[in-house]
């Protein structure tokens, strides 16, 4: 464990692996530092709604997890008790990244807040998403 209680990058990366829908979905803790998190996936055409973007559950999934990771980077296990996004345009991409920020922790709430990304071919990384979320320590 690093600073108060929260996990390291090894740690965050095992509790990502023991997540079964974490495992389905490919997700990759790709960094973690103090208060701070990215989630990587690659596209999958098996992820897509209708039309062929990335389906809004999965968008919300990267978004929640990368907050979820940041928060616990500084104060351990925690579970979202709120949580909302906003899809800015349509995600597609080769790959996307989620960038999660803690803004505050306090004992009984923390707030954290994630962007999402989409990559092309050529590197380019378009914010397409953005969330935020409300989490409580678990104590686990």
């Amino acid at each position: 464990m690093t600073g108060r209680s929260g996990f390291n990058f090894l740690e965050l990366a095992a509790v990502n692996e023991s997540a079964a829908f974490n495992r389905m979905a490919d997700f990759e803790v790709v960094s973690t530092g103090d208060g701070y998190a990215e989630i990587g996936m690659a596209w999958r055409d098996d992820f897509t709604q209708y039309v062929g973007h990335l389906h809004a559950g999965l968008i919300a999934a990267l978004l929640d997890t990368a907050c979820g990771f940041a928060a616990a980077t500084v104060v351990g296990a925690v579970t979202a008790s709120h949580f909302s996004m906003n899809c800015l345009r349509p995600a597609t991409g080769r790959h996307f990244l989620a960038k999660g920020t803690m803004l505050r922790a306090g004992r009984r709430q923390i707030f954290a807040r994630a962007e999402l990304f989409a990559g092309d071919e050529e590197g380019e990384m378009l914010l397409v998403a953005t969330g935020e979320t409300v989490l409580v320590p678990t104590g686990a």
